[in-house]
């Protein structure tokens, strides 16, 4: 079944940059090694946390080109494509190189604000024209509006080729009556890292990460734990995991996980514009929690 490929704990990785803000494909290559050895379940590549939006056409098919190397097919892999124009959208899908892809990550249309008929029609047609399954991506605090439960179950019903949702809004109640009401195999990832512990609870079936960028061994144990229903030793994980939830959203996403893969040398925590790196106060406190706690988060 091909949902099960995507239950547990993607990862939607950071693109690592050098100082003179070129990709780091180093940096790339020690990250996704790091990922399959901390047992992250599918990589998901050129997502929000990529920097997308500031990645040329040539640097986007490098990325995908290299990622699907390192990778040589040992974890699933999905790919990024979304956008506020429709037609553009399907352009992408049918340009992309996607041998070796096993789903297609698409964001609800941004800035234009569509209404709930606008975005069942534009991911219809993303569905429509994708060779591979497609996963919806709720994040009304990035897009500036938010596809309601009933549009998501519609669109669940609509199309054999949209698998799942990646649901970011926040709202408890809405991914809730999301779970309540989904097909059978239709799947509910949790977008939040803070709130997949809950969600799981509830029935999700796992997350694409930010924060298992720089954490994937201890984050997908916890993941792991909920999906064979053992809840209160998950619970301790997702616990001490709070300090860093916070500290690795306080400035923006990727600025703090690329923070904590820089302290953990994994890459540098370089950004581009308009993104600014980590303060070196936020650099500080990521260190030296990671000093404190993450080898007593290791060994738990």
């Amino acid at each position: 079944m091909t949902t099960r490929k995507f239950k547990g704990t993607g990862v939607a990785l950071v693109t690592p940059f050098h100082k003179d803000g070129s990709i780091d494909f180093k940096g790339l290559e020690k990250l996704i090694e790091s990922l399959i050895a901390g047992k992250a379940d599918y990589l998901v590549v050129m997502g929000t946390t990529g920097e997308t939006p500031v990645l040329s056409k040539d640097e986007k098919n490098a990325l995908l080109s290299f990622t699907k190397e390192i990778n040589n097919g040992r974890l699933p892999l999905v790919l990024g494509i979304g956008g506020n124009n429709t037609r553009e959208v399907v352009n992408c899908i049918r340009e992309a190189d996607l041998d070796g892809v096993d789903a297609i990550l698409s964001v609800s249309p941004y800035y234009n604000r569509p209404g709930q008929k606008g975005i069942v029609q534009h991911f219809k047609m993303v569905a429509g024209n994708s060779p591979v399954p497609v996963i919806l991506y709720n994040v009304p605090g990035r897009t500036g509006s938010n596809m309601l439960a009933e549009t998501t179950l519609e669109l669940s019903a609509a199309s054999d080729n949209i698998i799942g949702i990646k649901e970011a809004s926040g709202n408890l109640d809405q991914v809730t009556h999301i779970l309540a009401h989904r097909p059978k195999d239709f799947l509910v990832i949790s977008g939040d890292d803070n709130l997949t512990y809950p969600l799981m609870a509830l029935g999700a079936d796992g997350v694409i990460s930010v924060v298992a960028n720089a954490f994937p061994r201890d984050y997908a144990a916890m993941v792991r734990l909920c999906l064979k229903g053992e809840f209160e030793k998950a619970c301790k994980l997702h616990f001490r995991f709070l300090d860093i939830y916070k500290l690795l959203f306080a400035e923006g996403n990727p600025v703090g996980v690329k923070a904590a893969l820089s302290a953990l040398n994994i890459c540098s925590e370089q950004v581009r514009l308009p993104l600014v790196p980590a303060s070196k106060n936020l650099m500080n406190k990521i260190s030296e929690l990671i000093d404190r706690d993450f080898e007593i988060i290791s060994e738990k």
